[in-house]
Order: structure tokens, then sequence, then C-alpha cells
């Protein structure tokens, strides 16, 4: 009975598959049917289908428990001399109305100067990411528990935690693009995250950690994973007795975490090409050659490195993702680009030009940004070993940019003192001028790691994208940090 069942099994199993090929070559043929009857110079065609599921935990009450699918697709034209016309849909039924009226809306908008796409080869490609234990096929019911058990783990710490926050989702999405000049793409892209907050409080004095987990895998890779909750819950319940750290001007270690964080909000948005090609000011800061470090310096984006939120084998126009070099040692050497910015400003479209869903038109973002481990750079402890009186800034809680103007949260601190990791701190916030802090980098460890979180990133209205930072511990000789007023003179 066992071997005949699996084989029934089996059987069920590539039927569904040939079903499934059949279904996405039938959808294939009707999108290349209507960019058939197009009339515009250039035309594409997004498609896509997702399946998610959101649970929610506040406290011990479970406060929501969704499951959605969501279908539809986005239609772009170009004329020679017109705009971009576009038109979102859906029903498939509607597709060759869809693509008539975006053709119209470009006809209908003249453009000067022209819009130019710089060149990409066509690429036809069948990219079905690992799903790592498809979601869709664990019950909801399932998912709930998962979560129920982390958010225990968080509560069950002390009687101390006064409120928890548990988040998970996921999602499934089967993605189709077509375009006129012959590429033709299907991916299936899996996403999935978790987060916990742990709101600990003792008298009028609150304190919380966060746990923040993002993957481009499935149900597999969030198993096992109750320690992280376990660590923010009990860091929440030390901070409370945690002084200030005293406000005043230190060398200041960042952990990996904030580091990336730091170079994601503050440097990264800044290289996206749309926005420096439409602001005179930051085309004057962005200017390729300039010196923004010392040679240990090395940021880049790279949307094909593996596993990761922010990773795609093709952006949203069909452009194969890379590894973009921004910074090499300490010179910016470039910027991440779609298209259209990559033709106006004659350099090399980069893979970064990326929408939410299928209700947007994409537009320059990033995937996977990071500073480069310097090779030979040590450890944690070399960066530290001569510091006599310093903050080792962990986390992120959040931050505020302002072209070239930051400020940091950190989720916690800790002093150094003479060379050793010391008490613990709160409120430890870094704010400063990004050319001015970049310049005064001096260290950086060759420890790099992905900060595999969960969030997203939010621009012109699209919220969230799923990216991701990386760094390695990294040191500035010298930052201001703001907190209780004392200075770093009587820390």
């Amino acid at each position: 009975m066992g071997p005949r069942g699996h084989h029934r099994r089996g059987d069920r199993h590539a039927a569904r598959l040939r079903r499934e090929a059949q279904g996405t070559r039938r959808l294939i043929d009707r999108l290349t049917a209507a960019l058939a009857r197009s009339r515009a110079d250039y035309t594409e065609i997004r498609v896509e289908r997702t399946w998610s599921t959101a649970v929610t935990f506040r406290g011990r009450r479970l406060d929501s428990a969704t499951a959605s699918e969501d279908q539809g697709g986005f239609v772009r034209a170009l004329h020679a001399g017109g705009g971009w016309g576009v038109a979102s849909f859906t029903s498939l039924d509607r597709l060759p109305a869809m693509v008539a009226r975006a053709g119209d809306l470009s006809r209908a908008v003249p453009v000067e100067p022209p819009i130019r796409l710089a060149d990409v080869s066509p690429h036809q490609a069948d990219a079905l990411l690992d799903l790592d234990g498809d979601v869709r096929g664990v019950p909801i019911a399932e998912k709930k528990r998962l979560l129920e058990a982390y958010n225990g783990v968080m509560l069950a710490v002390s009687d101390r935690i006064v409120d928890t926050l548990a988040l998970y989702r996921d999602e499934v999405r089967e993605y189709w693009y077509v375009n006129s000049q012959g590429t033709i793409l299907h991916e299936l892209r899996p996403e999935i995250t978790l987060s916990g907050t742990a709101v600990a409080r003792r008298d009028g004095t609150i304190e919380k950690g966060l746990e923040s987990i993002g993957l481009r895998r499935g149900w597999n890779s969030v198993q096992d994973k109750a320690a992280g909750f376990r660590e923010v819950a009990e860091r929440a319940v030390e901070l409370l007795d945690a002084p200030m750290v005293k406000g005043g001007t230190y060398p200041v270690v960042l952990d990996p975490e904030l580091a990336g964080v730091f170079i994601h909000e503050a440097f990264g948005h800044l290289s996206e090409a749309d926005f420096v090609y439409e602001n005179p000011q930051a085309r004057e800061m962005m200017t390729l050659g300039r010196r923004f470090g010392r040679p240990v310096l090395n940021v880049g984006d790279n949307g094909a490195a593996p596993g990761l939120r922010g990773t795609l084998p093709f952006d949203d126009e069909g452009t194969p993702t890379q590894d973009t070099t921004l910074i090499k040692d300490g010179i910016l050497v470039g910027r991440l680009h779609s298209r259209e910015t990559a033709a106006a400003m004659g350099e090399r479209p980069t893979g970064n030009a990326r929408a939410t869903s299928f209700r947007h038109a994409p537009i320059v973002r990033m995937t996977n940004t990071y500073i480069a481990g310097a090779p030979g750079g040590g450890s944690f402890e070399d960066l530290i070993g001569d510091v006599t009186l310093g903050v080792y800034a962990c986390g992120a809680f959040g931050g505020q940019t302002m072209l070239e103007n930051f400020s940091f949260t950190a989720a916690y601190g800790r002093m150094i003192r003479d060379g050793r990791v010391a008490e613990l701190v709160k409120d430890v916030v870094l704010a400063g001028n990004l050319f001015q802090t970049l310049d005064r980098i001096d260290h950086i460890a060759a420890d790099f790691r992905w900060n595999q979180m969960g969030g997203g990133c939010g621009k012109a209205g699209q919220y969230p994208l799923p990216v991701t930072e990386g760094a390695p511990h990294v040191r500035i000789e010298e930052a201001l940090v703001g907190g209780e007023v004392g200075g770093a003179g009587e820390a």
C-alpha cells in the first residue's frame, strides 16, 4: 500500500506541474498576442498572482488572521516623443483595452527631451526560486500556532513584559513579464517575515526590544527561531535599569545591523539615479569620481545575492540584476539605474527598476545594499582595542534623513572602555552629515553579514518593498551621540 500510495502522490504532483506549465504557456501566448497588437514603439506587460497570509498577536490576544489572493497586471507603453502611458487591470479580459489605452496615453503626452531606454538584450527565462516549504500548503492554524509560541516566549521572560506585538506574514508571487523587444519571463517569488516587539515597564519607564526576520524562502526557514524572540524581551527588561548614554562626541562602532541600515538610508537613496537626475543639488553632491571616504570604504548593491529579500533574477523591466559597485576604495564610481535613467545619464542599466505590485510603475530602487567587509580588516575586538572611551551602537529603531543629513536611533548601546565592551546604555541617537561621517570611517572589520530582517523600503508611495542590508562592524573615529546632557568627558 505504501509504495502504491507514494506512486499516486507522485503522479498527482507531476500532473499538477504539467497543468501549471500549460497554463503559463497559454498566458504567455495571450500576453505576446496583446503585444503584437500594440501600436506603440515600446510596450511591456507584467502580470502577477499573489497568495498571502498574515497573523497578528497583541499581548496574549489573537488580533487577526487573514489569507488572501490577489491578481492583476500592468501595462506601460512608449511612443517616440511621448511620455509613458500606463494602465493597470485586475481581469485579463481587459488586457487588449489596457494595451490600447496605455499607447493612447503615451501619444497624448509629448515629452522634451524625449524618453529613451538603454539597450538590454532580450531574455527568455523561467526563474523559480526555492520555496523551502511552500507556505501555500501550510494551514493558517499552524501558522497561528507558530507565532503564538514565539509570542509566548517573549511574554514568559519576566512579569515586567507588559505587552507584545507579534507579526507573521508570508507570500508567494507568481510573475509573468513580456516586452516588445523579445523578453519573456516567468518567476515564482516566495517571501516570509516574522517580527516581535516586547514592551517592558517599571513604574513610569518603558523600554522595548524588537526581533525581525525576513527571507525569500518558505515555511522551513522560520522554524526554531525562539532564541531571538527571547533575547529581545530580555534586553527590554535590562534596558529598564540601564542609564542613558551621556551625549557628546565619541569614537563609535556600529554593529552590522545598524551599519547596514545606515548605508541604506543615509547613502543608498542618494545613489538612486532618478533622484540624482531630477535634483540639481543631488547631481552636484553625487558626482562620480568624488571622494566619499578612505580607501577602506567599499559600498555596493547586489540584486543577485542568493536567498535575500531584495534578490531577484530580473528587475521589473526585464533587466538582469547584478552586483553594482557604488563606492570603490572611498571613491564614488556608480549609481543605481533603470533603463530610462541609464539612457538619460549615458550609463548602463543596473537592474534596479522595481515596483511593489502590479498597481505601480517600476522606479529606481535598491535591492541588497551593503558595506563590504575589509580583507584583513580583523575582528570586532580589533576595532575596539585602541578605544579608550567610545560607544558600541547596536540595532536600529528608526531614523530620519534630509539629503546629506541624518539621525538614527540605535536599539541599544554599550560603552567601550579601555578597549573592552562595558555597561549597557540606552537612548543612543547618532546624528551628523553623511559625507563627513563616511570620511570618518577609519576601520572596517572582516566579519560581514547580511541582516535578514523584515519590514521594507518606501519611496514615492510604494511600500513595503523587500530589501536587505549588509555590513561588518564599522568604526567611525568621531561621531555625535545624543543622549543625557553631560558630555563624553563625564561618561
